[in-house]
């Protein structure tokens, strides 16, 4: 670990970002350019003090997760994350497996969506991060360790609450293209990857999910229309658009409402209610199985 290395680069990256850059309002004037620390620290879920620490080369080594959050708070480039790493005495991340690190770009396309429902996933259908409306009407998603951190997952083992928000109607489709997409990214990832991890999981815990694998059906899509279903809203008739990365292992989704509809005064109440509008029941926010 390069202790003045780490400092050094931490501190030069959080004074080039500016509030409006990560989605923080811009707050009184500023006697220092750039992010403070405590707003680092917010937007990468660790103390104050932990962070302070860092910067001034007394810190602990932080660990691969601590990582992984520093690099998406401060908006780091793949290069910028690798680098990181290394300086922090640690491999650097697989770039071919599915990771956790956001595209900057999609990152800076999110938080100019404050109206309507946005997330960013990765191929294994992982919920990497997503905005106050995303939360409202699908729950928080970050609570999931393990394998069923993948949706991909949740919905074939823990089909009761994965498909709660999906209409009766719609899930042997959804079901088809849960499988679909895995298999395109298993085609992509390998067999020893965390694709295939997955596959090898599912394999074994879901006949249902064995019997769609064995249809050899390929796709990397989302619907252009979907119907999700709110515990305290009911039925919210959505349109979807997809923003992918250059290498297909991430993308941005957005959910709208068209104007001057049913769905779209359902969805600004929900920007009202909040995440106070779910019912504990149907609220996903609690981790599922983890592995």
């Amino acid at each position: 670990m390069d202790r003045s290395a780490l400092a050094d680069f931490l501190r030069r990256h959080r004074e080039t970002l500016r509030p409006e850059d990560v989605g923080l309002p811009p707050g009184a004037r500023r006697r220092a350019p750039g992010l403070r620390r405590e707003e680092v620290a917010l937007l990468a879920a660790m103390s104050t003090d932990y962070y302070t620490r860092l910067e001034q080369r007394r810190g602990p080594q932080p660990s691969d997760q601590m990582l992984a959050s520093l690099a998406r708070a401060l908006r780091l480039t793949a290069d910028e994350r690798d680098y990181l790493y290394r300086v922090a005495g640690h491999n650097t991340p697989d770039r071919i497996s599915a990771g956790d690190h956001i595209s900057p770009a999609l990152h800076r396309v999110l938080d100019r969506l404050e109206d309507t429902p946005a997330l960013v996933l990765s191929s294994l259908g992982e919920t990497l991060v997503q905005n106050r409306m995303a939360v409202a009407l699908l729950g928080d998603r970050s609570g999931y360790t393990g394998l069923a951190r993948s949706e991909y997952y949740r919905w074939f083992t823990d089909p009761e609450t994965a498909r709660a928000q999906y209409p009766e109607g719609d899930r042997e489709r959804q079901s088809r293209a849960q499988v679909a997409s895995l298999r395109d990214a298993y085609g992509a990832m390998g067999p020893r990857s965390r694709a295939g991890e997955l596959v090898r999981a599912l394999l074994a815990e879901s006949p249902e999910f064995a019997a769609l694998w064995e249809r050899h059906e390929v796709a990397r899509r989302f619907e252009d229309h979907k119907t999700l279903l709110h515990p305290e809203l009911g039925a919210i008739e959505l349109d979807c658009q997809a923003l992918f990365t250059e290498d297909q292992s991430q993308c941005l989704l957005v959910l709208t409402a068209a104007p001057r509809t049913e769905a779209a005064e359902k969805l600004a109440l929900l920007g009202v209610l909040g995440t106070q509008s779910f019912a504990p029941s149907a609220s996903p926010s609690a981790p599922a199985k983890s592995s």
